[in-house]
């Protein structure tokens, strides 16, 4: 019997949409005017595609009046809000690159992403939580206080010539929105109709800042091709219809908002529903019970507060039936929680990237639940996986661990302004080498182990830190855990548990733990150390840091070694 090596394709019954984004869009448009396309509960705004055609278009006319030309890059730095859908769908529509800058930013970041994009637009909110955006602009570049609107000259932004703010007042040196849409009267809609015919669908679109571990973020830049279809094939895998309604509770900066949300949403005709400008729980569930919702996004630690939170048995979440959990690995008991109390019986799980548009597998609707616990799916149609051996390069046979690779339609075209970095990413046959280690099945399901940088290696072993995880959380106290490595001089490594407990749970002591694991799992995948605390260090996008925790760890455990 031959042994099947650890490659699959994924297949599909549709072919790729060959459109730009502005197309895509306008098709839809055609098709469901009337349908509601988007809600945002936080800024009273309920638009129907037609509504929101007209209101892309504005938006893009705009752009070309203030000077902004096809392959300018247009940087936009804010929470969820209808101008950030607008600016998306219109920069697509008229060909500029949209920069998406985290929310979370700072200064310092800001300048980077600003000046390493080239960004010569910069759509930005007033402030959002506890960052002061504009204050924050105002210390990078000060000429902005005297500078007439759109005529900026600063030092250290050289290449920004203009800011629009989101607020309702007027700024030194800022367009007001409100100021900005109104020059569309400027630029007739048929030149706006010709720019959009001499795109292409190949042409870059997107730049996304990856938050990297180490060193400054790199720029994914992705094309129409890329995040149109990505879009496409994720509601495609949950039976999407102009029916659906999403709840978006994750961030718009990100790919599990403007790609799987906003264009998974467009290209079927379904309503794009945002409960307030970041993650709310309460927010979030009020939003499913008033809007009927039947698609909910989020990664796990969002449905985990959801479940959570005290008004979750007052909201009625029966219209629910499907929507993704990704970002991170779900524990297996959320999953059935979410199936039974959230009524989500057709969720899924998707795995990616950011450099692959991000979706590269995706469990299916009616996978059993076994499987939509323990792996990420099947390779998503139109995309090769393989599974390698990290030494060696060479695909391994299904069930080996090795490092995950994907290639296809998805694939970023570079990281932009690194060549070295691209190189590295992509080998020369096309591949996207992910740098998370997976083990695929017989029948092609993809199981994601942990990343490369994160497996321990203790005495000798290898260790999966998602392993022990997953026997923690059937502990009854613990709500959420977190395994990493850090340096040990006897072992090499040995491994902390960062553990959060639920709400009202009887306190439990680290060797009471350790004894739970004993007999239940080898000696040396027991955690040496435990730390409880209430919450992960963590991105905006709700990824949990380990190489933070880790530095936590090795700081705390030294000062109480001295």
């Amino acid at each position: 019997m031959t042994t099947l090596s650890s490659y699959s394709s994924g297949t599909a019954a549709q072919p790729l949409l060959g459109e730009t984004i502005g197309t895509a869009f306008d098709n839809t448009v055609a098709r469901f005017a009337d349908n509601e396309a988007l809600v945002v509960l936080h800024q009273n705004i309920r638009w129907t595609y037609k509504e929101l055609q007209q209101e892309v278009n504005l938006c893009a006319r705009a752009l070309l009046a203030i000077g902004v030309q096809r392959g300018d890059r247009v940087a936009i730095w804010s929470p969820n809000r209808y101008e950030w859908t607008l600016t998306q769908l219109a920069t697509a529509k008229m060909g500029a690159i949209l920069v998406n800058i985290n929310p979370a930013y700072r200064a310092h970041e800001l300048d980077y992403a600003l000046n390493h994009s080239q960004a010569r637009y910069l759509v930005t909110a007033d402030s959002f939580k506890t960052s002061d955006y504009r204050a924050m602009l105002y210390e990078l570049a000060p000429e902005l206080a005297h500078c007439p609107v759109g005529e900026l000259n600063a030092s250290k932004l050289p290449l920004l010539k203009g800011v629009i703010n989101l607020d309702a007042q007027s700024h030194a040196g800022m367009w007001r929105w409100a100021d900005f849409m109104q020059m569309a009267e400027e630029i007739p809609q048929h030149t706006l109709t010709q720019i959009q015919a001499s795109l292409q669908f190949d042409d870059a679109i997107n730049i996304q800042y990856t938050s990297g571990t180490t060193g400054f973020p790199k720029g994914a830049t992705l094309s129409h091709h890329n995040i149109l279809n990505n879009g496409y094939f994720v509601a495609q895998s949950m039976n999407f219809t102009d029916q659906d309604r999403l709840v978006m509770p994750v961030p718009l900066y990100h790919c599990f908002g403007m790609v799987m949300g906003n264009l998974g949403c467009i290209t079927h005709g379904a309503t794009m529903i945002y409960p307030a400008e970041s993650f709310d729980a309460g927010a979030v569930l009020q939003a499913v019970h008033q809007e009927r919702a039947t698609a909910l996004y989020g990664v796990p630690t969002m449905f985990i507060a959801q479940l959570a939170h005290p008004d979750f048995d007052k909201m009625d979440l029966s219209s629910l039936r499907t929507g993704i959990m990704a970002g991170s690995l779900c524990p297996t008991e959320v999953m059935k929680q979410v199936i039974s109390k959230m009524h989500m019986k057709e969720v899924q799980i998707a795995y990616g990237m950011t450099e692959t548009s991000p979706v590269s597998s995706q469990t299916g609707r009616d996978d059993p639940l076994e499987k939509r616990v323990t792996t990420v799916g099947k390779t998503q149609p139109h995309i090769e996986s393989k599974v390698i051996d990290t030494n060696t390069g060479h695909i391994l046979p299904r069930g080996e661990i090795g490092e995950l690779c994907t290639r296809g339609y998805s694939v970023m075209l570079q990281y932009w302004n690194d060549a070295d970095a691209t190189a590295k990413a992509i080998d020369p046959a096309g591949w996207m080498h992910t740098g998370d280690l997976a083990i695929m099945d017989e029948q092609g399901y993809l199981q994601i182990v942990g990343r490369i940088k994160d497996m321990v290696i203790r005495g000798g072993e290898n260790i999966y830190p998602k392993e022990i995880e997953e026997f923690l959380y059937s502990h009854p106290a613990i709500a959420d855990v977190q395994v990493t490595g850090i340096p040990d001089e006897k072992f090499g490594e040995e491994l902390i548990a960062w553990v959060k407990f639920h709400a009202h749970a009887t306190p439990v002591s680290e060797a009471d733990l350790q004894a739970y694991c004993k007999g239940q799992i080898a000696h040396f995948k027991i955690p040496r150390y435990f730390k409880f605390v209430d919450e992960f260090p963590m991105t905006v996008t709700g990824k949990i840091q380990k190489f933070k925790m880790r530095e936590i760890s090795i700081k705390e455990l030294a000062l109480t070694s001295q």
